[in-house]
């Protein structure tokens, strides 16, 4: 079972089932709607992802016709998407969910679109909190 929230705290999410086909997608479409790099996105099934909103903070942007983008008015943290052509399944932007994993990521997706400055093989320093150099 997994669990996660949205920044502000106002939403909560359960999911008792498994994450499936779980990918980095670097298209412009989703490099916008996150506002970073990639989205790591997975697919659960509907009938296991259990939203806890109890202010009716959820709310949602028709992307395209049918296609809805679910997210809290609070603090626009993107909770899921839904598609009517597949409303059996739900995607999740990962960064959701609170919990650790066990599944994994399959692929890199769209990476003829990947933002210019994005270098996936980067051999950058890595730091347990921010860079040294930063004052805050």
């Amino acid at each position: 079972m997994y669990h996660g929230s949205c920044l502000c705290n106002a939403i909560k999410v359960k999911l008792t089932g498994s994450i499936d086909s779980i990918i980095h997608c670097h298209c412009s479409l989703c490099r916008k709607n996150s506002g970073t790099a990639y989205a790591t996105n997975g697919f659960v099934n509907a009938e296991d992802f259990y939203v806890i909103d109890p202010e009716n903070k959820l709310t949602h942007f028709e992307f395209k016709q049918g296609k809805l983008r679910h997210f809290c008015s609070v603090c626009a943290s993107p909770i899921f998407s839904s598609n009517s052509d597949n409303p059996t399944k739900l995607r999740i932007r990962l960064g959701i969910l609170d919990t650790d994993i066990k599944e994994r990521p399959m692929s890199h997706n769209f990476v003829s679109s990947k933002a210019n400055w994005e270098n996936m093989d980067a051999k950058l320093p890595r730091y347990d909190s921010f860079e040294p150099s930063r004052t805050r």
